[in-house]
């Protein structure tokens, strides 16, 4: 009994330490534990299951715009990752090197992959030469490995799996408008089937992805107030192209550049979901992500009848399409209630001998933990509204959380003071040099730009550092 009643009740409290209550919660829920190296994840069955949905829910957003799976090598020639100054540069820190095949030392160093523009672009530089090659609407599923020097499970790893799409164009507007439309594939995704909002737009010029002209990114706001950056898309222009020497031909055998575009997103995403969603007794899954919808608990079940009814409202609601198990272990109900609020399992359904001579059975919210009795001739067709009511109402709250931790700063005092006060985004205008914003990091004790707004009025025409004339109105943010 010790090691069950550890398993359910050792959490921290979120509020009192939140990094503690995370890495508690990530544990506690066997979403992954660590390896013997440091900073790389084993991924467990139930972490694996949550990535495993959310891959077929973008996979499936993907190919309805026209994206086709690739595979491409795990190591890059160290000639190839030099041929693009600004990303060279920009990676040089967190790559890991092959040197020895067996006992022989390499003529060359083989990196292994901290991302694959340059695997991409060698290849389009042997296949592509006529406008009737175009576009190339890539995407490939994989690991790659970062040395990152600081690490925590999902949210910053040396090793992680994600997916990066890479693209190549005939014209300019049509790389960006890809750019934007995957940029928006992000966008629905993290509403419709995380249930997390966030606030989005493109990154200033320093904070910009290596050798890219734009990146765009998502950034949520986890409950502690931090951001956190959820998912980016990169237009990168001629630059790789013309690195590569990657030209087309076309119609009138003009000789042209071609343009380029990445995107990527993370098993961050499942940091997200735990830091958004989660609660002082675990995990609480929005049910488009969970790999488990409900859990049957029958009561009293050493009783007449009982373990019977429950398995076959398990085999109905099989057949209805849920993903759907059944706790059928001799532990007490209250310990099988906690280790379900703990899993994030958005429901259970109890069901004993009463509930049976009522013809129903007793669904519990794992977000709210209402009680909802709902009959037995009816649960196949209501458990879905509940489920769907669930990720609707985990959305919302979410988005008030949210917009309760955006305000807004013109002076530097003001600013500091409301970072001293309250967690979230501030808005403020910036004159766009990183060196203010390096004194707006330190006098603010992190706040540096997430992403810019270009789709409201300034609220100020100064920088809210030097006070020269704004560039730009950001939104300012601590972030993970």
């Amino acid at each position: 009994m010790a090691k069950e009643k550890k398993l359910v009740e050792n959490i921290t409290p979120r509020d009192e330490d939140f990094a503690q209550w995370y890495t508690d919660v990530v544990r506690e829920a066997e979403l992954c534990d660590y390896s013997s190296v440091k900073g790389c994840l084993n991924y467990l069955p139930n972490g694996y299951a949550i990535w495993e949905l959310i891959q077929a829910d973008l996979d499936k957003r993907f190919k309805e715009t026209g994206v086709e799976n690739v595979y491409l090598p795990t190591l890059i020639p160290e000639n190839l990752l030099e041929k693009e100054a600004d990303h060279v540069e920009g990676f040089a820190p967190e790559v890991a090197w092959v040197t020895h095949g067996g006992m022989e030392r390499l003529q060359e160093r083989l990196c292994i992959r901290p991302t694959s523009e340059t695997l991409f672009c060698d290849l389009w530089s042997k296949t592509v030469q006529s406008y009737r090659d175009l576009p190339k609407v890539w995407n490939q599923w994989n690991s790659v490995l970062r040395w990152e020097k600081t690490t925590r499970p999902f949210l910053r790893s040396r090793e992680f799996l994600w997916q990066e799409g890479h693209t190549l164009h005939a014209t300019y507007e049509e790389a960006e408008e890809r750019t934007i439309q995957m940029f928006h594939v992000y966008e629905d995704c993290y509403k419709e089937t995380l249930a997390i909002p966030f606030v989005s737009g493109r990154k200033a010029e320093h904070e910009k992805f290596a050798g890219a002209q734009d990146t765009y990114t998502i950034e949520a706001l986890m409950h502690d107030g931090k951001a956190l950056q959820s998912a980016t898309s990169h237009f990168f222009g001629s630059g790789f192209p013309d690195a590569f020497d990657i030209k087309y031909v076309d119609k009138n055998n003009q000789l042209h550049s071609a343009y380029e575009t990445s995107w990527g997103w993370s098993t961050r995403s499942i940091g997200a979901i735990i830091m958004v969603h989660g609660d002082d007794s675990g995990l609480v899954l929005p049910p488009h992500v969970a790999p488990v919808e409900c859990r049957i608990i029958p009561i009293a079940q050493h009783k007449e009848g009982v373990l019977d009814r429950a398995n076959v409202l398990l085999d109905e609601l099989k057949k209805a399409g849920y993903r759907v198990k059944i706790d059928d272990s001799e532990k007490s109900p209250g310990w099988k209630f906690s280790e379900q609020e703990m899993l994030g399992i958005p429901t259970r359904i109890e069901i004993g001998p009463k509930d049976i001579e009522k013809n129903q059975v007793v669904v519990v919210r794992r977000d709210t933990r209402e009680k909802i009795i709902v009959s037995l001739d009816e649960i196949a067709t209501k458990l879905r509204d509940i489920l769907e009511t669930i990720q609707e109402d985990m959305y919302n709250r979410a988005v008030d959380f949210l917009n309760g931790h955006i305000d807004t700063a013109v002076e530097m005092d003001e600013m500091v003071e409301k970072f001293k006060a309250n967690r979230g985004f501030v808005k403020a205008c910036w004159c766009g040099d990183p060196e203010c914003e390096g004194e707006v990091k330190y006098a603010t004790g992190g706040a540096a730009t997430r992403c810019l707004i270009e789709d409201e009025e300034m609220i100020s025409d100064k920088c809210i550092w030097c006070g020269k004339p704004a560039k730009h109105m950001a939104y300012w943010g601590k972030s993970y």
